[in-house]
């Protein structure tokens, strides 16, 4: 991997247009206009190259991988994406890609997590060939055991961006959408607006653990928006407020 036996493959800091010339069979599915969309509207058509791997699971490996999330503790609110492309059917019986949806803004060291295997609504990808999976580059996930009678091949890409990602997606029911910064589970809120999708909690959430969530959800929604105002459930608004009134005590 990086040997001279891959005279075409891509450097760290590439354009992500300009990877995999033809007749690269990766680069075509990358230049299809469906993965073109979707690669434009999370890390805008500026974005680069970070790396890619193969991911090879033999039929009737009993190994997997530990759950994790790539590389290393990352606070920046800006994210990556990988790509996850299948390039032949996964079957039901091949194991597949294990991830725990809503994981993403949980920043954890690598492995980490690596103890745990049956978090509450952790879900098993399997599907056709030539199918692809875009991920948050925190979300936890973890290739699994293939107890079936077919090889299992996965082909990964990172991409960075590379400029703000701010309203990259088609925006146009945005402000029909966009919830009012006083909107709040406890006082008055709108069951239409988008505070109550992200009000969404996960299997493997507790009371806690969501309230949290909301303060990250509401932050990312923020930098995606550029609406510097939207809060949910009021967490980021008391603080701002009283912010000025004294200093936290030590």
């Amino acid at each position: 991997w990086g040997s001279p036996k891959r005279p075409f493959a891509p450097s760290s800091g590439d354009g992500w247009d300009e990877i995999y010339p033809e007749p690269s069979a990766v680069g075509a599915v990358l230049r299809h206009p469906s993965v073109r969309r979707i690669v434009d509207s999370l890390v805008g058509p500026e974005a680069v190259f970070d790396h890619d791997f193969v991911h090879f699971k033999p039929a009737g490996d009993p190994g997997f991988q530990p759950l994790h999330a790539d590389a290393i503790i990352d606070l920046n609110t800006a994210f990556d994406i990988q790509i996850f492309y299948f390039p032949h059917e996964v079957h039901p019986d091949g194991g597949g890609t294990g991830f725990v949806p809503g994981t993403h803004l949980r920043r954890v060291h690598e492995t980490q997590v690596g103890r745990y295997r049956h978090l509450r609504g952790e879900r098993r990808w399997t599907g056709p060939a030539g199918s692809i999976l875009v991920f948050h580059h925190g979300l936890w996930h973890r290739g699994m055991e293939n107890p079936g009678s077919v090889d299992r091949l996965m082909y990964k890409i990172r991409l960075n961006p590379t400029q703000p990602q701010l309203r990259r997606w088609d925006t146009s029911d945005l402000q029909q959408r966009q919830s009012a910064s006083n909107d709040h589970i406890f006082a008055t809120f709108d069951l239409a607006k988008i505070g109550m999708t992200l009000r969404h909690r996960e299997d493997w959430m507790g009371e806690q653990d969501h309230r949290l969530e909301l303060v990250a959800r509401a932050d990312l929604w923020r930098y995606l928006t550029g609406d510097t105002e939207f809060d949910i459930d009021w967490y980021h608004s008391r603080l701002a407020r009283r912010a000025p009134l004294g200093e936290v005590a030590s």
